[in-house]
C-alpha cells in the first residue's frame, strides 16, 4: 500500500518551546545553586521566582496558546487515556501529535511538583542564613514542614521526574522511532493531511510576551507580600 503523504505541521508554537527550554534551564540552575550554597543561594531564589513566573505563564498559555499547547488538547481524561492504550482513537482524534495521554500525565505531574516545590520554598527556613520571602505569613510548624519537603521529598521527586522524562525521550527515539526533541526545537512535525496546526504568528507571540510579563509582575507582587 502507498505510504500516507506527510507535510510539516506547526505543533509547538514558539512561546511553548521557549517555555520548555527556559523551565529546564531554570530547574537545572536551581538544583545546582542549591547544592553549591553560599553566595549562589541568591541565584537559587531568583531561579525559583523564574520557575514560578514560567509556571504561571504556562497555566494561562494552556488556555489561550496554540492548539496543541492548550490543556484541552491533551488532558488525559479516562476515556482518552483508555482509547490511547487500546490504540482506538475516536474519529478525528490525534492522540500522538502533541502530548499523548501518558505524556500528559507526566507533564501535569511535573508542573504540579514544581509548583509545590516553589510554594514550599517561599516559606522555607534553612536555619542558617536564608528564609523564604513569605515565611512571616505562616506558622513555625508550617515552615518546618515546608522546609522538610523542599529539601527532601520535593527535590527527590523532581529529580526522579526529570530522569523519567529523559528515559521516555530515549525510549520513543530508539524504540518508537519518534523524535520528541526536534519538534520542541523547531516547532514542526511531519504529519498527514488534516492535522490542525497551532497558531504561531507575530500576534500570538506578542500575546505570549504580555502574558509572561503579567506573570512576572504577579510573582514580584507575591514575593513582596512578605514585607
Amino acid at each position: 500500500m502507498p505510504s500516507t503523504p506527510v507535510t510539516p505541521v506547526r505543533v509547538w508554537d514558539l512561546p511553548t518551546r521557549l517555555f520548555h527550554w527556559l523551565l529546564a534551564a531554570a530547574v537545572i540552575g536551581s538544583v545546582i545553586t542549591a547544592k553549591v550554597g553560599g553566595n549562589a543561594t541568591a541565584w537559587h531564589f531568583r531561579l525559583g521566582y523564574a520557575v514560578l513566573a514560567l509556571l504561571l505563564f504556562r497555566v494561562i498559555w494552556g488556555v489561550v496558546g496554540g492548539h496543541w499547547s492548550r490543556f484541552a488538547s491533551f488532558m488525559p481524561w479516562p476515556g482518552r487515556l483508555l482509547r490511547y492504550l487500546r490504540h482506538q482513537p475516536a474519529e478525528g482524534e490525534h492522540l500522538d501529535v502533541g502530548h499523548n495521554p501518558l505524556g500528559a500525565l507526566s507533564v501535569l505531574g511535573m508542573l504540579t511538583l514544581l509548583g509545590v516545590q516553589v510554594a514550599t520554598g517561599l516559606v522555607a527556613d534553612d536555619e542558617i542564613a536564608n528564609t523564604g520571602p513569605l515565611i512571616s505569613l505562616v506558622s513555625g510548624s508550617t515552615s518546618s514542614l515546608a522546609t522538610t519537603w523542599h529539601k527532601t521529598w520535593g527535590q527527590w521527586l523532581i529529580l526522579s521526574g526529570v530522569a523519567l522524562h529523559v528515559v521516555a525521550i530515549v525510549f520513543y527515539l530508539r524504540v518508537r522511532k519518534n523524535n520528541l526533541v526536534t519538534p520542541m526545537v523547531l516547532g514542526d512535525k511531519p504529519l498527514p493531511p488534516g492535522v490542525p496546526a497551532s497558531a504561531d504568528s507575530l500576534r500570538t507571540r506578542v500575546l505570549a510576551a504580555v502574558v509572561l510579563l503579567a506573570a512576572a509582575m504577579g510573582v514580584r507582587w507575591l514575593v513582596g507580600l512578605g514585607g
